[in-house]
């Protein structure tokens, strides 16, 4: 039986007094798509900044692909394959679209992703290579932000509230190119608050509450109830 590509153990990770992830425990097989959904505050943004490497964690271990990782800093795990598409995008805005997509050939690892390959998947940013990334909209902006970790050839993509503040025309062609991601073998932790599109794009869903997994199951065996339930901590337990 193989191993999980990331397996999380009783982690735990805080904001000063505040206790944001509380002994989580969590696994994420090779070309998985995992939903990570809950309400503001749940937690969901802390534990991918401490997978990522950008949070410490305060107990518990992050292994990745065999390799304990908890106190790797986030450049280390960034050239093992492990590549965070923040909440806000983060992308230089004073730079052209082309710029901003290698700019993250510094943590490159070999593999199959480079400009040619995200325009690919990402048609969009084709007439917009040469614009400078402030003047392009906010969808450009996700696609270009998400672009930019494929070009380090990732083995797991970790994506912050891909759909936040965006038209859902532009979520929709958003959605369609995480499928082709997937598709391509991409490992992928999405965090949503669209909880119809993160059940529809992922094999498995993850609910969080006060910092803690209520919920845990294939995609394909949950409801939306149960989902809702334990999203505003209406139920006890679940398909876990």
């Amino acid at each position: 039986m193989s191993r999980p590509l990331l397996t999380v153990e009783r982690l735990e990770a805080r904001h000063g007094l505040l206790q944001a992830v509380r002994d989580v425990s969590l696994e994420i097989d090779d070309g998985e798509t995992l939903a990570l959904v809950g309400a503001n505050g749940a937690g969901k943004t802390t534990l991918l900044r401490t997978i990522a490497g950008a949070h410490q964690p305060s107990g518990g271990r992050v292994v990745f692909d065999g390799e304990d990782v908890t106190w790797a800093p986030a450049y280390r795990r960034a050239r093992m394959g492990i590549a965070l598409v923040p909440e806000g995008r983060k992308l230089f805005p004073d730079l052209t679209v082309e710029e901003n997509l290698r700019v993250a050939t510094a943590a490159r690892r070999p593999g199959r992703w480079d400009v040619d390959e995200v325009l690919e998947v990402f048609p969009l940013l084709q007439p917009l290579r040469r614009r400078h990334a402030a003047s392009i909209s906010g969808g450009e902006q996700q696609a270009t932000a998400i672009g930019r970790a494929l070009m380090a050839n990732p083995r797991i993509l970790l994506l912050d509230e891909v759909s936040l503040g965006l038209a859902p025309v532009v979520v929709e062609g958003l959605y369609r190119s995480l499928a082709g991601l997937s598709e391509a073998g991409v490992t992928i932790v999405l965090v949503e608050q669209d909880l119809s599109r993160a059940m529809a794009v992922a094999s498995r869903v993850v609910c969080m509450l006060e910092g803690r997994l209520v919920l845990e199951g294939a995609a394909g065996e949950l409801t939306r109830e149960q989902v809702t339930e334990a999203y505003f901590g209406l139920a006890a337990g679940g398909a876990r």
